[in-house]
């Protein structure tokens, strides 16, 4: 008992420390699980918008639950999952709404389930079971390997659905709900129904998305995040965010973003797509900086900046910059449509010196289709170039293919390849840089799952079982014949189009 004792006791420590929880009595009660640890799931504002949005309706409240830090740990005291607000079972929930945001995540959602003492399987579970929903991110791409495990997929922006969703879960049986549920864009029912691969879109009333809870025990320590713009104007062939998924960039108003954020918060972070493409953002953050906050911005662009604004960032307490360059040469960024050039990430550089940066980060990608050892020649000679005028940190990722993109159905480099292409990187630098890479064996996982379908979830869950190890993952996606297919290639929307590769195995998706 003691071993149970200690977990509820670090759950209660946490929630001290918070700011903004909020708390109410409802008939409908929704367990609202991220299936990564809390520090993780308390620096991701959509599912903080859920949690705010659940709580704004009339009829029902939100608990939240994670994937513990020490899975073991309950399973060794036998500890079922438990809300944070409550300390309920997360079995004794009506609903669990999984924000799912990328597909490694999938074995945290096994977890999470396998301690609430849930079936993981949809067919395997009754009407006794609460209905399990899972929507987040991933639903923009590819939300195909979730169907064997959940009741409702709701796919894209939830703002709104998230209402249609729980009003009707209050009023309907399972059987009823799941049928309603197929006839309403924005919802997929695993072997009822709806349209794949939609991607649903918020109405502009319901912008901006920002924190409800404020933390100390996050990625982004005590920040407020807020968003003062979703989606993105920008055509990158790589992107989910790319301007064709949601009707491109939708701003928000200094003004509006300003009257939200609470007097307490010393700390806020501009979160979108494409922050730095606000038509106002050097406005924004003046005015935050003059406020005596300090103050972060993702998704920084090489060609937006200017010196005002990074000198705004320092002011704001910033003491790197990150940019992306997403391309290994200028010829792989023109064929992913990155527009930048090495001449703006150079300007950028300068700009971080000046201001008094003490790193450049750069966020980079290898193994893109039509890439050649000459083109990462090129990433190691310009990274030289950078670093004689700020140290740099190369972030290195394979390149993943995902649906909803024109290079959705493109090969996955190879695990061996990537690791060349990383090693002929640092050879090249020759220490003049950090190289922080992405492993390519996790890479080819997550591609496994962005490019199958329904069985490649079942060969998750196989992997998981035998305990989640890489050779794992390997066997079980032999063992499911996992075929990567061309689902849903977007048009890449240029005149001059690039003809991307693809896969050979080109089957039509699979029915729901």
């Amino acid at each position: 008992m003691e071993g149970r004792y200690s977990l509820v006791e670090r759950v209660a420590a946490l929630l001290a420390d918070e700011q903004g929880t909020l708390r109410k009595e409802a008939p409908y009660r929704v367990a609202l699980c991220y299936p990564s640890p809390y520090h993780v799931g308390m620096s991701s504002l959509g599912y903080q918008a859920m949690y705010r949005e659940i709580h704004s309706h009339a009829g029902a409240t939100a608990e939240r639950a994670f994937l513990p830090d020490d899975v073991e740990a309950y399973r060794r005291t036998r500890t079922p999952l438990f809300s944070f607000e409550s300390q309920a079972p997360v079995s004794s929930f009506q609903m669990l709404a999984f924000s799912v945001a990328y597909e490694l995540e999938l074995s945290g959602l096994f977890s999470m389930l396998d301690l609430s003492g849930i079936p993981l399987l949809k067919e395997e579970r009754s009407e006794r079971h609460p209905l399990i929903v899972a929507g987040g991110p991933l639903t923009f791409s590819n939300p195909d390997p979730l169907e064997p495990f959940v009741d409702v997929l709701v796919q894209g922006e939830a703002e709104d659905l998230i209402h249609v969703l729980v009003e009707a879960a209050a009023t309907m049986d399972k059987d009823a709900l799941l049928s309603h549920l197929a006839l309403i864009p924005g919802f997929r029912v695993p072997g009822r129904g709806g349209q794949r691969y939609h991607v649903a879109k918020a109405t502009d009333s319901r912008l901006p998305a920002r924190t409800a809870i404020i933390t100390p025990h996050t990625e982004l320590r005590s920040m407020f995040l807020i968003e003062p713009e979703r989606g993105c104007s920008r055509g990158c062939h790589y992107c989910v965010m790319r301007r064709t998924t949601n009707g491109g960039m939708r701003t928000v108003p200094p003004e509006r973003v300003l009257s939200l954020i609470p007097e307490h918060a010393k700390r806020v972070g501009l979160v979108g797509a494409a922050v730095t493409d606000h038509p106002r953002i050097v406005e924004l953050l003046r005015t935050l900086v003059d406020s005596g906050r300090e103050v972060g911005v993702s998704s920084l662009r090489a060609d937006r900046l200017t010196q005002e604004l990074v000198d705004q960032l320092r002011r704001g307490g910033a003491t790197n910059l990150t940019v992306a360059a997403d391309g290994a040469s200028q010829r792989m960024r023109d064929l992913v449509d990155r527009k930048h050039s090495e001449e703006q990430i150079i300007r950028a550089a300068h700009f971080a010196k000046t201001a008094g940066m003490k790193q450049l980060k750069v966020y980079n990608v290898v193994g893109l289709p039509l890439e050649e050892d000459a083109d990462v020649d090129e990433l190691a000679r310009f990274t030289t170039e950078l670093s004689k005028i700020l140290p740099v940190a190369l972030g290195v990722a394979p390149f993943v293919a995902k649906r909803n993109t024109p290079l959705d159905g493109a090969p996955f480099a190879g695990i061996r390849e990537v690791e060349n292409r990383l090693e002929r990187l640092r050879k090249g630098l020759k220490g003049r840089a950090e190289v922080r890479p992405t492993s390519a064996r996790w890479a080819w996982v997550e591609y496994m799952l962005a490019q199958c379908g329904p069985e490649a979830g079942l060969a998750a869950m196989d992997a998981w079982k035998a305990g989640g190890s890489f050779a794992a993952f390997k066997r079980a996606f032999q063992e499911r014949d996992c075929q990567p297919y061309l689902a849903r290639r977007v048009e890449d929307g240029r005149r001059n189009p690039v003809l991307w590769p693809t896969v050979p195995h080109a089957a039509p998706p699979p029915s729901v």
